[in-house]
């Protein structure tokens, strides 16, 4: 089977249809779609529904016009809404609220539309008086003894930043149900990846996946899933980043 078929065959089994540009820009639309689903999304060692939850993730960090699309894609696959949401909250402390309500919109939208009750069961499992502790429980988990040494070394007013990202980025968010430690620091490495510019941080990301147990050869095959979004110089970088870490 060529990829050409292959594409076809499987935006047939995703459910995929052609976006509204494709009367005006056929050509581009073909090319697209024969790069994504006759090469790509075939490539690497990741399941469909984890394939799935990366896209969501990728697109909604670069703001991708096939987000609602492929939010579709994975519940026609058996992602759970419970299984989206928590995308969400786990990339919005790396790409900000602002991106993450526009993603959220798309989401209720196509929830909207399969009659799927809101709000959802909630999944936080911190209180206001715990949510540092258990953040900081949870960074040495993954990153070890050096968050004692990077919290004793902020001086002055960025220990402030240091308590947000224990507290915030880890402890509201990666304390959280539904979603396991490994699938929720591959979401972080796949939208700080797809940002671009934060090379240190995508080190230290392809670190703490190597920690929690995901193989370099899951990073790689993440990064092809992202690289039709994100384009060649951001996918190489972070490829770059893994073969370097994982030394």
């Amino acid at each position: 089977m060529n990829r050409v078929e292959e594409a076809n065959k499987m935006m047939q089994k995703l459910g995929v249809k052609e976006n509204s540009l494709a009367k005006s820009f056929d050509e581009f639309e073909t090319v697209k779609n024969n790069f994504i689903y006759g090469e790509v999304w075939n490539q690497g060692n990741m399941d469909e529904k984890l394939r799935s939850i990366v896209t969501v993730a990728v697109l909604t960090t670069v703001e991708g016009k096939d987000l609602e699309e492929q939010i579709r894609v994975a519940l026609n696959i058996g992602v759970k809404p419970q299984e989206l949401l928590e995308v969400f909250h786990q990339g919005v402390p790396y790409i900000g609220f602002a991106k993450a309500e526009k993603g959220l919109e798309i989401l209720k939208k196509v929830f909207d539309e399969k009659n799927i009750l809101m709000p959802l069961e909630h999944s936080g499992v911190v209180t206001e008086e715990n949510r540092l502790e258990k953040g900081i429980s949870v960074q040495k988990s993954i990153f070890g003894e050096r968050i004692d040494k990077m919290r004793a070394s902020a001086q002055g007013q960025q220990k402030i930043m240091q308590d947000y990202l224990s507290a915030y980025c880890f402890g509201d968010t990666y304390t959280r149900k539904v979603l396991d430690l490994k699938t929720r620091e591959l979401i972080t490495f796949v939208c700080i990846s797809a940002l671009g510019g934060c090379d240190n941080q995508v080190k230290s990301h392809v670190g703490g996946n190597l920690e929690v147990g995901n193989s370099k050869e899951l990073l790689i095959s993440a990064i092809y899933q992202c690289l039709p979004y994100i384009g060649f110089p951001r996918s190489l970088n972070a490829i770059s980043a893994i073969n370097e870490i994982a030394k």
